[in-house]
């Protein structure tokens, strides 16, 4: 289906363009580009890009106004039209997209509505943006320029940054703390009570979760996740961590800058994870382990102790048709019996240690 253009559509001229993402332009500074498209459905009034070698061949065929190359594929690019020439072409298409969103977000915007409910002794920084149903606590504090969406809720003596966005139906309980730029999708939860018990006489006495959570600058939390509140000290997520939807992180649990965390991913308790590390979809970590900066794990794998070096570790058992599958699995359940055996024979120099 065709989309149908808005008057409230980004515009923009190839000559801004460039300036403001730091690109060599080739080609006509005051074309006016309204779209960002793929290449192989890109229309004259869009902007494309190629980072990946294996879209090469749509390249000499697109249809956009303009495309955002590498200096490896200039000529092919200037040969079909206007071309941005960048460093790196994805990092480009990053910021393009930051630009168009922003233009977006300044499209008329309401400050705050009137069904929202904001405590007097809350503090509303400058230029802030409230939505439908939102609920803003007493002593909470919105910084400058941040967008609080509809039905979110804002818990007392929390805090946004400025410039943060918190997408509808978002909670930041009460203690609870993001820094600036961040970006919560719809239904994250933070500062949830943490997952703690103590055994009394065959039931569960539970432990008031008397901590927050503080999370840094240029976070991003995806739809879903929950961040759960500190048991005693607060829960940290440092500034540049990204986290997908449906990422789970416990309580007391410290991430460390520009960690990366697919969906499903989950940290156990009192972990700490170190920067620049990745948690590829479904990855766990057990509780109360250590794992080193710029350890990357891979898919539906789970690190039970700590990782000390940096690394891919994967611990995923490979897929196979089933019958190999059902044959690999059984012959898993007799390696300590082979393992004996091979013991056995070394020890009777019938083969040699390895």
């Amino acid at each position: 289906m065709l989309r149908v253009p808005s008057d409230s559509d980004p515009r923009f001229a190839l000559g801004d363009l460039a300036a403001q993402l730091g690109a060599e332009l080739i080609g006509d500074p005051a074309r006016i580009i309204s779209r960002i498209s793929p290449l192989d459905s890109a229309t004259p009034d869009a902007i494309s890009f190629l980072s990946n070698p294996r879209y090469l061949s749509q390249l000499a065929d697109t249809k956009a106004g303009c495309v955002i190359v590498s200096a490896v594929h200039r000529d092919t690019a200037v040969q079909r039209g206007d071309a941005l020439i960048a460093r790196d072409p994805y990092l480009c298409f990053a910021k393009l997209t930051q630009l168009w969103a922003a233009r977006m977000r300044d499209s008329g915007a309401c400050r705050v509505h009137p069904s929202a409910v904001v405590d007097p002794l809350a503090r509303i920084g400058s230029d802030v943006s409230i939505g439908a149903l939102a609920v803003i606590e007493q002593n909470a504090v919105i910084g400058d320029g941040a967008e609080i969406g509809a039905q979110c809720f804002v818990g007392a003596g929390a805090s946004v940054g400025s410039l943060t966005r918190l997408a509808p139906q978002v909670v930041l309980g009460a203690r609870c703390h993001i820094g600036a730029r961040g970006v919560v999708h719809s239904g994250a939860v933070i500062g949830a009570d943490g997952f703690g018990f103590a055994p009394n006489a065959g039931r569960w006495e539970k432990i008031e979760q008397l901590g927050g959570v503080r999370i840094g600058d240029d976070v991003e939390i995806g739809a879903n996740t929950c961040i759960d509140r500190g048991a005693l000290e607060d829960t940290v997520i440092e500034d540049g961590v990204k986290l997908d939807n449906l990422v789970q992180i416990a309580h007391n649990v410290h991430v460390g800058a520009h960690t990366a965390m697919a969906a499903t991913a989950a940290v156990s308790g009192s972990t700490h994870i170190g920067a620049h590390c990745t948690l590829a979809g479904g990855a766990g970590v057990a509780g109360h382990v250590t794992i080193a900066d710029h350890v990357h794990i891979g898919p539906r794998s789970s690190a039970t102790r700590s990782l000390l070096k940096p690394g891919l570790y994967t611990g995923l058992f490979p897929i196979d048709d089933n019958a190999s599958w059902e044959k690999n699995a059984a012959t898993l359940r007799q390696l300590h019996q082979l393992r004996d055996r091979i013991r056995a024979l070394e020890k009777n120099n019938e083969i040699k240690p390895s």
